[in-house]
């Protein structure tokens, strides 16, 4: 059997009006790779909370820079990658409290970067200071009678 793998674009300014937009970009994708309506919402929450923190942490909500989703289908995964050029942030150096932890401390930072987690199958973070940030998240295609692994972590 031939493999396959196609890659789609979208760029756009650094603004939580275009949310809407990148939700429908990666549910239209999520949909066409064959991912089911549940599994695609979930595909969308984790990219959307991907993208909003680059633009209010990464940005500091100014609308003059841009994000991009690339998306990449092949036969195996879909896998997005949230790119921009504002300030870095390298969630492997944050502790992963317990979510009872950040409760009792009244600290919603964090919530984002495990929604993400469980979401998603692999997720990976990369730098390049001064140039580029990159959230690479990547959910694989469940065959039947496959199931999920217990952690979506992996570093």
């Amino acid at each position: 059997m031939a493999s396959f793998e196609r890659t789609f674009c979208l760029q756009v300014p650094s603004s939580t009006e275009n949310l809407a937009l990148i939700r429908e970009f990666v549910s239209t994708a999520g949909e066409q790779a064959g991912f089911g309506e549940d599994e695609t919402l979930r595909l969308a929450l984790a990219v959307d909370e991907a993208c909003t923190n680059v633009i209010e942490h990464a940005y500091q909500n100014e609308e003059t820079h841009e994000v991009t989703v690339r998306v990449t289908v092949d036969e195996d995964a879909i896998a997005f990658e949230v790119i921009d050029r504002g300030r870095g942030f390298d969630p492997t150096q944050e502790p992963a409290l317990p979510v009872e932890e950040l409760i009792r401390r009244r600290r919603g930072g964090g919530l984002g970067l495990r929604l993400i987690r469980t979401i998603m199958d692999d997720v990976q973070y990369r730098i390049v200071p001064g140039q580029m940030n990159e959230l690479r998240m990547v959910k694989k295609r469940r065959r039947a009678g496959e199931v999920k692994p217990e952690s979506g972590e992996s570093r």
